[in-house]
């Protein structure tokens, strides 16, 4: 009895870590990015701020594969309070919200290029969570 409470708890702790890995794949990871593209993307990926359907103030996108974004949680990264900092620079596109206050369907961005790197939480060796991106500056 208590290995089959053990078993349904890890399923449950991984279904939920595969949740918010899909969620952040979703949220923040495309490729080929353009800043043209954030209200299109935002729009699309049916983005918002949680529980709502109110515009997200700043939505950040990564532009890379989701395996190099991963291996942050691994060999990539280094701690950085309870988060994983990136230990390259990424190129990111952050799109602004242009209309305070507005709700989805009429969420308008202007998006800005940078490279930086980044810091998000890892749960399970999976990203889950982005939290900001990081000036850097080279030696």
């Amino acid at each position: 009895m208590k290995i089959l409470l053990i078993l349904s708890m890890l399923l449950a702790t991984v279904l939920c870590v595969n949740e918010g890995y899909r969620k952040f794949i979703n949220q923040h990871v495309k490729g080929d990015m353009s800043t043209t593209r954030c209200n299109s993307e935002i729009l699309s990926r049916s983005i918002s701020k949680t529980n709502s359907n109110e515009c997200k103030e700043t939505n950040t996108f990564i532009r890379a594969t989701t395996n190099t974004i991963k291996s942050i949680c691994e060999r990539a990264g280094e701690p950085y309070g309870d988060l994983t900092k990136s230990l390259q620079p990424f190129s990111i596109v952050v799109c602004t919200l242009r209309n305070q206050g507005a709700r989805h369907p009429r969420c308008e961005y202007r998006g800005q290029d940078r490279t930086r790197r980044i810091a998000i939480r890892c749960e399970g060796g999976l990203p889950v969570h982005f939290d900001r991106d990081i000036v850097y500056f080279e030696n």
